[in-house]
């Protein structure tokens, strides 16, 4: 980084600037005084006492220059005193809160996320200048522990497979296992699970990006959600778990891509079902509501903590830290689906009332205009 000039520059600019204008006015004042008082003064005594004689004419005028003089330098002098006491007030004050972002993003610069400017005490432009600054450092920070995070649980989700098919290259090599098909099995399963895990993380980024294509039609989200239940009710079964469906009778139209929508209600009921133990329930609600689309997964499950909620659609995020990385995917499906959704212009949210007491996520989306209504307009 290039060093930056020492000294308080613009400190000495302001406070330059404003004796300057000090000056100038200063001169200014005197010029015109001297200009226009004589004529004035002469005028009016000569309407007062008549013709003047030569002597008198000259004492009068020596009497107005020397106390303009006088007054001028007295005065001047004073407010040149006065005025520079408070420009140099002026420029600290606008000086300073400029000096401490400077030295605060010197050390945002360096490396210390932490750092903070100190506001100033007076409620303006400045002021809000700090607040922001604030603001972007510490969505910095923010951003460096979610990178950092990311990077640590993307080397946990990476270790576990790695280290299964090293540890069976290693036994193949050495004779210990033989190349049968339970072999082979689980470095497909390994080297499967690798896969998934970099197409899932390539798919959220694309979506969070805004990069992620979507081919929009007009598509009926009740039939979507009905098809995705459908889909999952073999393993709602197979687990013990009741899955059921209510589909409102209204239209429930959007225009959204049905494929990724129907990725979306997937994830959300793998999640419920990942998180509901067997003799649980699953409920899926489709309804309108001023002019939105609303899809509702309520599940009887092991429900979220309050501290929770707030981070349930983080990457690689598990409130339940004892459950094996293992279990429910590549950790990003609900990270993925709420990319998606916002894709689409709507909003994925979480609820619960605490563990044990079940989660409901909730599915909103624009309903789409009817048929004909952009041509009535």
């Amino acid at each position: 980084m290039t060093a930056r000039p020492s000294g308080r520059r613009l400190l000495r600019r302001l406070f330059s600037g404003q004796v300057l204008v000090i000056l100038v006015g200063g001169v200014t004042l005197a010029l015109v005084a001297f200009l226009a008082a004589p004529p004035i003064f002469a005028d009016h005594v000569q309407r007062a006492v008549g013709a003047l004689s030569a002597d008198l004419e000259h004492h009068l005028g020596a009497a107005l220059t020397e106390t303009l003089v006088l007054t001028l330098t007295i005065g001047l002098v004073a407010a040149a005193i006065a005025a520079a006491a408070v420009s140099w007030l002026l420029a600290v004050r606008i000086a300073r809160p400029v000096e401490e972002l400077t030295a605060t993003a010197d050390r945002l610069a360096a490396g210390h996320l932490d750092a903070r400017a100190r506001p100033p005490g007076h409620a303006d432009e400045l002021a809000d200048l700090a607040v922001a600054f604030n603001t972007m450092a510490a969505t910095l920070e923010h951003t460096e522990d979610t990178r950092r995070g990311l990077l640590s649980d993307l080397a946990h989700e990476l270790r576990t497979p790695l280290a299964t098919i090293e540890a069976y290259h290693e036994g193949l090599a050495d004779g210990v296992l033989a190349p049968d098909g339970d072999t082979l099995e689980v470095l497909t399963e390994a080297t499967g699970r690798l896969q998934r895990l970099v197409e899932d993380l390539a798919l959220v980024s694309r979506a969070e990006e805004g990069s992620l294509p979507l081919r929009r039609e007009p598509v009926d989200l009740g039939e979507v959600a009905t098809a995705a239940v459908g889909g999952m009710r073999p393993s709602a079964v197979t687990q013990g778990v009741e899955l059921e469906i209510e589909v409102a009778d209204t239209p429930l139209t959007v225009d959204a891509d049905r494929d990724r929508l129907s990725q979306v209600l997937t994830n959300l009921l793998d999640n419920a079902l990942a998180h509901t133990p067997p003799g649980g329930h699953i409920r899926v609600a489709c309804r309108a509501s001023r002019g939105e689309v609303v899809v509702e997964v309520v599940d009887t499950g092991s429900g979220i903590a309050a501290e929770h909620l707030a981070h349930v659609f983080q990457r690689f995020y598990r409130a339940d830290a004892s459950r094996p990385r293992g279990a429910g995917g590549s950790g990003i499906g609900l990270t993925i689906s709420r990319a998606i959704v916002r894709g689409h212009g709507g909003e994925l949210s979480a609820d619960s009332a605490g563990e044990g007491q079940g989660a409901t996520f909730t599915l909103r989306l624009p309903a789409a205009a009817p048929p004909g209504a952009a041509a009535a307009r």
